[in-house]
């Protein structure tokens, strides 16, 4: 049994027309009293919606009590009040709402919210009421408002409806057959009241028993725990959508990459080998021999090789020698690693990059060599030919080169020497022509023979004066003297005259002696043309024994006894960690578009 609130005390702040009192209510013409618009009862609640709790109100009080507490001097009317006392009792009702005093109808609906705030009503609960508030067209003040009305008009807000519920079969029998019909379920007009009717049990029935009251701190906490469970569920669920993903998407593949490598793969054998290129001894400059010892001087030849190495043409003739296709599409290779019956190039030098690795360190300037077969006398065959290959092209890279420079030298030398025999001959032949192997001896001898032949005749000349001078000379002492003088100028005539044909003419001894001359300076500047290219010679020839490579083998070719590949754990390691970023990024990706999509 509830017990009755206590009514509040309200300060009431009169105004002109109810402070006077002197205004009488108007008289109802019917002569009948007007009743009040009956509020629903929570029992019809009940049983229009048994599910819903119904929160618990104070008992309504007669409004004449309270507005008797609201104005103490009229008093509620009794039974058999007149017409003039229900019209009091409204007017004063009137007059208490004008002074900002809530109604009993007021205090019961804030009441309602109040319980149904006490509910621990979810966020979709309340936005699931507010859309049917809309729906029904009612008008709420908030949320709980939308709660209270809808109860208030017999609609749960929280039951989904669905399709068959919007024929429901009638109660009331139509004529005398007493056949029952459906009637639909058509949404009350909000305006409207529901009329409370009496309604009859069927018999042998029993009255249903009220269900025990619950407090709400339990009822939350019964309300906890089902989240509780709808969670742990959903976890549930989700673990499992997860690992069935995580199964299908990664743990299975990375098996079937596991047993490939642990049940098919064909073993293979790796052969590893090590050599590096040398550069001779170079005598040359400063910066050549700061070089010459170091990997910079063979740098670019160490490329040249490995690349030469991985190339096509190094596949083509390891195939003509050693026969690596036919090796490769053996049939008791696994289907992955074997070649086809005749491949094409392309699909052998596919095979050739994946079986033959190349690197080189260029810190230390070593080529590092790994060969892979199915056989491991095979792999070191195929590593010999190719160490083969590299030291026959490490020798072609820098023959051509040493080969033009000597023979370049070579020519140059073998030109000035021979235009040295050529200007040689031709001093010879001038010496020939002229008959006189020098031709400034010859002039210089003549020019001697004059001085001395002039200083004869200067002598006989004062010999025959002197003679002269005697008054009586001997006669034949001075024709003697005068046969020597006439004698001497006679040879110094002829000798004279053989002076002047040897400077005039064509073939002069002038000009003979300047052609002479000519090929005597000639000769010398062959002579130093042929000395120079004799020193280029020799010195291109030590540049191109400085500029030979040699290739040196540090790590010869051994078979190996074990199989070197597949790794199988680390493989199979890979293909999971592969598997599983693959996955990763999947998922991220999908999650990000559906929240953007959601959003």
């Amino acid at each position: 049994m509830t017990t009755k609130p206590k009514a509040k005390k309200f300060r009431i702040k009169r105004t002109g027309s109810l402070a006077d009192g002197n205004s009488a209510p108007p008289a109802n013409p019917a002569g009948t009293a007007e009743p009040a618009r009956p509020t629903r009862p929570a029992a019809q609640q009940q049983a229009q919606n048994p599910n819903a709790q119904q929160p618990r109100q104070p008992a309504p009080q007669p409004q004449g009590q309270a507005m008797g507490r609201i104005n103490p001097v009229k008093k509620a009317a009794p039974k058999g009040a007149t017409q003039a006392q229900a019209a009091a009792q409204v007017q004063q009702g009137a007059q208490a709402r004008a002074g900002l005093v809530s109604s009993a109808a007021e205090a019961a609906a804030d009441q309602d919210i109040d319980a149904i705030k006490r509910e621990g009503l979810t966020g979709r609960q309340l936005r699931m009421a507010r859309r049917a508030a809309q729906k029904y067209g009612l008008a709420p003040t908030s949320d709980y408002d939308a709660v209270r009305q809808l109860r208030t008009r017999g609609i749960d807000p929280f039951q989904r409806t669905n399709m068959l519920e919007l024929v429901v079969p009638g109660e009331g029998t139509s004529g005398k057959g007493g056949s029952s019909a459906t009637q639909p379920l058509m949404p009350q007009d909000p305006t409207l009241e529901p009329i409370n009717l009496p309604q009859t049990m069927p018999a042998g029935g029993n009255m249903p028993a009220h269900p025990p009251e619950i407090s709400p701190a339990e009822r939350r906490a019964q309300e906890i725990t089902q989240i509780q469970r709808d969670i742990a569920k959903r976890r549930r669920r989700k673990l499992a959508l997860l690992f069935t993903r995580l199964a299908f998407f990664v743990f299975l593949p990375t098996i079937l990459v596991g047993y490939y490598y642990y049940a098919i793969a064909t073993p293979m054998y790796a052969t590893k080998s090590e050599f590096l290129i040398l550069k001779a001894e170079s005598t040359g400059g400063a910066m050549g021999g700061l070089l010459s010892g170091t990997q910079f001087a063979t740098n670019q030849d160490a490329i040249a090789v490995q690349s030469y190495l991985t190339s096509k043409d190094a596949m083509l003739r390891l195939d003509a020698d050693v026969g690596f296709n036919a090796h490769f599409t053996n049939p008791e290779i696994d289907a992955i690693q074997r070649l086809e019956e005749n491949p094409s190039n392309e699909d052998a030098y596919k095979i050739y990059k994946k079986m033959i690795e190349i690197g080189y360190d260029p810190t230390e300037g070593v080529i590092k060599m790994e060969v892979i077969a199915a056989d491991p006398i095979v792999s070191a065959e195929f590593s010999e030919a190719l160490i083969s290959y590299a030291e026959e092209r490490v020798d072609n890279l820098s023959l051509r080169k040493r080969e033009n420079q000597v023979s370049d030298a070579k020519r140059a030398y073998e030109e000035a020497y021979q235009d040295r025999r050529d200007a040689q001959d031709a001093l010879v032949r001038l010496q020939q022509e002229g008959n006189i192997l020098d031709p400034e001896g010859k002039i210089a001898s003549l020019r001697s023979q004059i001085n001395t032949y002039e200083l004869q005749l200067q002598e006989k000349t004062l010999q025959l004066q002197a003679l002269l001078d005697n008054p009586r000379p001997n006669r034949a002492k001075v024709e003697g003297a005068q046969g020597d003088v006439r004698r001497l100028e006679d040879l110094l005539v002829d000798l004279n005259q053989q002076m002047t044909e040897a400077s005039t003419g064509e073939d002069s001894l002038a000009t003979l002696s300047a052609n002479i001359q000519s090929a005597q300076l000639d000769i010398a500047g062959r002579d130093m043309a042929l000395q120079s290219s004799l020193e280029q010679l020799n010195s291109t020839r030590r540049e191109a024994a400085a500029q030979a490579r040699y290739l040196t083998t540090s790590v010869e070719p051994v078979p190996s006894q074990d199989p070197t590949y597949p790794r199988k754990f680390e493989n199979t390691i890979l293909a999971f960690l592969v598997f599983a970023g693959i996955y990763l990024m999947i998922s991220l990706t999908a999650s990000i578009l559906r929240e953007q999509v959601s959003s």
